[in-house]
């Protein structure tokens, strides 16, 4: 018995949960369809009923007698028939009067002749039976009507003319009259017509439906948020409301939901993984909270999954360009919907990396990374990038590497850069990756009971115990993953993105992917084995010097090429001379305009080649660098003067015989040539800087402060010394600061604007005492007219 009860058990949430929008579409037909068949039965009925009472007005009751006998007179049957009224009832028989009683009975209302008062049944004879007489009576079949032919052309054949003919179509009056009682009914229904809105009007109308569908969201979402557990059911309810069929307001109400579930998932999922539950979980007893916690993350589950299946429904129709069937919502409107869908997408891959469907997600934002529309290809870029960012251990980074990588096989390497560039965010860089043949440092192992009680004793072993429990208890309160796991997750993600930068080396040198590639290795040049260097430098030097690649790209082969040789590659005995010549004869190619954006990947070069690596550098080399960035820093635009004047500054701190440059006196033989493209054989110690005095009158005051801190000679303290906001910075950090990409002076310039007086002068005061005295003696002195006589003057003239 007790089996028997537990098959017939109640169906469980989820078996509820499983209508599908299917079954919802059909039981609608259903009972549509039930209507139309009921309205269908409702007019027939009403439509015999009005032909029975046709019939009955305009037609006699056919009568029970063979109608061929010949019918006596009127007169025979009107003393007939006051004889038979007259009769009384206690002189009829019985049976007669019982058949009349039955037959009275069943006469229809409707099946008499209602213009006489004649009685139906007023013509029985005694003893005999109706039915009898009824099958008497002869059968009238129905006549069918005689077909009418319509004469074609004949057909002549070997036999002879064949005459052609055909039946005329006949018109069926019933149906006729069908159609034209449904065209009256269609025509009473529309007799009020629906009164058409004004503009404002409906859109009042918009406004008031809109704000109660608002109210709805908010009141399903405030019941959920305030026990999840309890009303995990109106996440179904709220979902229902992504298929809006109001026309008005459709586009709108699906948005808000879609937004509302994002919102609702993101605060009430757990910070672990739900596994489904085994056969022998299932089966165990368990409490009442056990039960109704597992109810609540199987409806959450199942919900979690349905959204995110509406919301990849979404973006395939707009990506498919599909029109449903509904017609509630037009094409136009499919990409604010898509756009939206794509952003909580964006949201739940960055706010639940550690919950169910994570990979799904993945899949769905990889290939929207690669979309022609702008917009969503920098959402899906911009989240990605938030994660690589966020992720700490690395376990959700290597399934967004892993899908990446096979999507750009996958498209031939034609895909977007920006792609490539959300690898730039990956924060490998904090762990150390190790040779394979390197063993890793195993974790700590507690010691055993036997190898305590041999050399510890009693008091030790108890303190050791104590101590132990301590560790176990930090340990899982840290809940931090082992260095082992981090670092394995940290080496696979390593390998494949390095195996997608060098197939992209190897077959598609001339993609718009390489920029980002040679900046990627760039920045995880240091992490790469050493037994690819050799190959790696040759890939780069061939690259270089094919002359395929930009300025920017050969300038990310040369820093790729030093970053390589600064971390592992010190051990190397290679000296690459030949990209510091590529660099130095490539420096006077940027300018105040397109390349202007360099300089920062050259200050970096800088940094790389020659600070960083100041042991294998020759004075001669340093002196060569010195001297090309000075007549660099004329024709750039002012944040590049900076950048630049503060790598020289840094350059002569490193290199103090470098100072020589700031004397008129040649050091040495031979004379500077500039034009030499070899910065060994340059004689740069023949030459001074001369560029510093025309930087010192820049108009920019910052290029202004640093020509005259480098004429001084760099000091670090004194009154030519830099303030700690200049002299603390890096080159890059200072050409950031100062950019003019508004288009605005940086800093500003200040405004002159004239300082107002308390008092006004006025009078004697503007004067001194001497000349106030000298006015004072003129103007008492009395005005003598004496004539005027111009002709003195023309005499003296004239001699």
């Amino acid at each position: 018995m007790k089996a028997r009860r537990n098959k017939k058990q109640v169906p469980s949430f989820r078996k509820l949960l499983k209508t599908s929008k299917v079954k919802l579409e059909n039981k609608l037909k259903n009972k549509q369809f039930k209507q139309q068949s009921t309205l269908k039965k409702y007019r027939k009925e009403q439509r015999k009923l009005r032909q029975a009472v046709k019939d009955a007005v305009s037609k006699r009751p056919v009568p029970l007698e063979d109608p061929k006998k010949k019918r006596p007179g009127k007169r025979i049957e009107r003393e007939e028939e006051e004889e038979e009224e007259a009769l009384p009832l206690d002189m009829m028989d019985e049976d007669d009067l019982q058949l009349m009683e039955d037959l009275g009975q069943r006469a229809s209302f409707l099946t008499r002749d209602l213009s006489s008062s004649e009685p139906v049944h007023a013509r029985k004879r005694k003893h005999e039976h109706v039915m009898d007489k009824y099958e008497k009576i002869p059968r009238t079949l129905q006549t069918v009507p005689e077909k009418e032919l319509i004469h074609l052309l004949p057909i002549k054949d070997k036999s002879g003319i064949i005459p052609q003919t055909r039946e005329k179509p006949v018109i069926d009056s019933n149906q006729d009259e069908e159609n034209q009682e449904e065209m009256e009914l269609e025509e009473e229904i529309i007799e009020d017509p629906i009164r058409e809105l004004t503009i404002e009007e409906h859109l009042f109308e918009r406004k008031k439906k809109l704000q109660e569908k608002k109210m709805h969201i908010a009141t399903l979402a405030s019941a959920v948020l305030s026990d999840p557990e309890s009303n995990v059911k109106k996440l179904k309810e709220l979902r229902s409301m992504l298929m809006e069929q109001d026309p008005d307001v459709a586009v709108t109400v699906r948005k808000l939901v879609i937004i509302s579930l994002m919102e609702l998932f993101k605060d009430i999922t757990p910070s672990y993984k739900i596994r489904p539950l085994t056969e022998a979980e299932k089966s165990t007893k368990i409490r009442k909270e056990t039960q109704k916690l597992r109810e609540f993350e199987e409806g959450l589950v199942s919900q979690y999954k349905f959204y995110l299946e509406n919301l990849e429904q979404i973006v395939k129709d707009w990506k498919q360009r599909k029109l449903k069937k509904s017609n509630v919502v037009s094409l136009k409107a499919y990409k604010g919907l898509a756009e939206v869908a794509v952003k909580s997408l964006c949201e739940l891959l960055v706010a639940l990396p550690h919950f169910n469907f994570h990979n799904n997600i993945i899949v769905l934002i990889v290939p929207l990374m690669n979309d022609m529309s702008k917009s969503i290809s920098e959402m899906c870029c911009e989240a990605v990038k938030k994660l690589f960012k966020q992720d700490k251990l690395g376990q959700a980074s290597l399934g967004v590497i892993k899908v990446i990588s096979g999507f750009v096989k996958g498209r031939n390497y034609d895909v977007r850069p920006e792609m490539l560039k959300t690898f730039l965010c990956l924060r490998i860089k904090e762990v150390e990756v190790k040779k394979d043949t390197e063993v890793i440092n195993k974790p700590k192992k507690f010691m055993t009971f036997k190898e305590k009680r041999k050399s510890l004793s009693r008091m030790q072993r108890k303190w050791k115990k104590a101590e132990e429990k301590l560790e176990r208890e930090l340990r899982e309160a840290e809940a931090s993953e082992s260095t082992e796991k981090k670092l394995k997750l940290h080496t696979e993600t390593l390998n494949i993105v390095f195996v997608t930068y060098f197939r992209i080396l190897k077959k598609a040198q001339r993609s718009p992917l390489l920029p980002a590639v040679l900046e990627g290795l760039a920045k995880f040049a240091h992490l790469i084995n050493v037994e690819f260097f050799d190959d790696l430098l040759v890939v780069l030097h061939s690259l270089i010097e094919s002359g395929d690649l930009s300025y920017q790209e050969s300038l990310h082969c040369v820093q790729t090429a030093f970053h390589i040789l600064s971390g592992q590659g010190d051990v190397l005995n290679i000296d690459p001379m030949k990209f510091y010549t590529h660099l130095y004869k490539t420096l006077f190619k940027l300018h105040a305009g397109a390349t202007n954006e360099g300089v920062e990947i050259v200050l970096q070069c800088l940094d790389v080649m020659l600070t960083k690596r100041r042991k294998q550098v020759s004075q001669q080399r340093a002196l060569a660098f010195i001297k090309r960035l000075c007549t660099l820093a004329l024709h750039v635009l002012p944040n590049s003067s900076i950048g630049i004047l503060a790598t020289n500054r840094i350059l002569m701190h490193t290199f103090p015989k470098t100072d020589l440059l700031l004397d008129n006196e040649s050091q040495g033989s031979g004379v500077f040539l500039p034009e030499l493209d070899e910065p060994e054989y340059c004689n740069a110690q023949n030459t001074a800087l001369w560029e510093l005095h025309a930087l010192r009158r820049h108009f920019h005051p910052v290029v202004q402060r640093f020509a005259a801190h480098l004429i001084a000679g760099a000091p670090l303290e004194g009154s030519e010394a830099l303030k700690p906001e200049l002299s603390r910075r890096s080159a890059a950090e200072l050409f950031e600061a100062y950019s003019m990409a508004a288009m605005t002076f940086n800093p500003p310039v200040e405004t002159s604007c004239p300082k107002r007086k308390d008092k006004v002068i006025q009078g004697d005061s503007f004067f001194n005492e001497d000349l106030n005295q000298l006015i004072k003696r003129h103007c008492n002195e009395v005005a003598t007219h004496l004539p005027l006589d111009f002709t003195k003057c023309l005499k003296t003239s004239l001699r």
